[in-house]
């Protein structure tokens, strides 16, 4: 379980649960173009079993690029939707579709 999705009913936005296995890694974080790449905004809760997850409210109808980061390190999705390559970045980013 990668990502999860839960659309609302009352407005046109849905809550992704983003996950990502890493027992080994001590905290995790959840950087996209839906936070500006910006690392203190979406810190991820380290689960018991070593899964990382934050909820995230995002605007239906639209596609955004996401990576997980660690220490400096970009990490991929290992089941997004899809993945798209990112000139700035020269890299594959992961790609959640609403």
């Amino acid at each position: 379980m990668a990502i999860s999705k839960k659309f609302l009913k009352s407005k046109p936005v849905c809550k992704v649960t983003f996950a990502y296995p890493a027992p080994e890694l001590k905290e995790l974080a959840l950087v996209g173009d839906f936070n500006d790449w910006n690392a203190t905004k979406t810190p991820m809760k380290k689960l018991k079993n070593g899964v990382f997850k934050v909820v995230v409210d995002l605007d239906v109808e639209k596609s955004y690029e996401y990576k997980f980061l660690s220490n400096g390190e970009y990490l991929n999705d290992n089941e997004p939707d899809a993945f798209v390559f990112n000139e700035y970045a020269n890299s594959e980013n992961s790609l959640v579709k609403l």
